[in-house]
């Protein structure tokens, strides 16, 4: 594959990928009223800067005044009121919970790529302990016929251990890793909730090529 050629094609995919997130802004603007958010917590936060969709929802939501980067990268962006270099699927102290807890913890397709079910589910919970009134987790549908990960059709729809030994046959080594790449499906993302003991939530969707492409969960703590 030529530079040339890589080049574009990555230019393509992220305006591929950078459409859907402005059509995910969207329903995430219909679900929040500006007064309501004061501080924010952008989970999953990339230190990438080459692409638009990098950041882009919680960059393009609102002027909050407060938003916090957690992140297990470094995140050398002024944009953040500060970064925390942390894992969500890390242990969080009572005192850490109550000097970041934010109106508003929203992360962007992140949760595939915590792992196993087991960190999906501490996901899940972190992300709640840390929310003061609406959490908003995104996530590409598994059921879309393509993976843009790995570029591969269909092939992710098999079972996920068959999925995992192809990346490999294929050279796809670091999506062959669950800790790297576990997708999730709508029934996936209730079952998350459900084990989470978290019910107050609703999962809207967008499409791309007449297929769900993407998950957008919006779950609000009741006062």
């Amino acid at each position: 594959m030529s530079k040339i050629y890589a080049t574009n094609h990555y230019k393509f995919i992220d305006q591929i990928v950078l459409k859907k997130r402005k059509e995910m802004l969207e329903i995430i603007k219909k679900n929040l009223t500006k007064d309501q958010i004061k501080d924010a917590i952008d989970i999953g936060s990339t230190e990438d800067k080459d692409n638009k969709s990098s950041n882009y929802i919680i960059k393009n939501l609102y002027h909050i005044p407060k938003i916090r980067s957690l992140s297990n990268q470094i995140i050398n962006d002024k944009f953040f009121f500060k970064n925390i270099q942390k894992s969500i699927t890390d242990d969080f102290s009572d005192n850490e919970i109550s000097s970041i807890k934010s109106d508003l913890v929203i992360s962007n397709a992140t949760i595939e790529h915590v792992g196993s079910l087991k960190n999906q589910i501490k996901m899940v919970k972190n992300t709640i302990l840390l929310t003061k009134k609406v959490f908003i987790i995104t996530t590409p549908n598994r059921f879309h016929p393509i993976e843009f990960h790995t570029k591969l059709i269909f092939l992710h729809w098999l079972p996920k251990k068959i999925f995992q030994n192809i990346c490999k046959f294929l050279r796809l080594n670091f999506f062959s890793n669950e800790e790297n790449l576990n997708l999730l499906s709508k029934k996936d993302l209730i079952k998350l909730m459900k084990l989470s003991n978290f019910s107050n939530y609703k999962i809207y969707s967008i499409k791309l090529f007449g297929f769900v492409s993407n998950y957008i969960l919006i779950g609000r703590l009741k006062n």
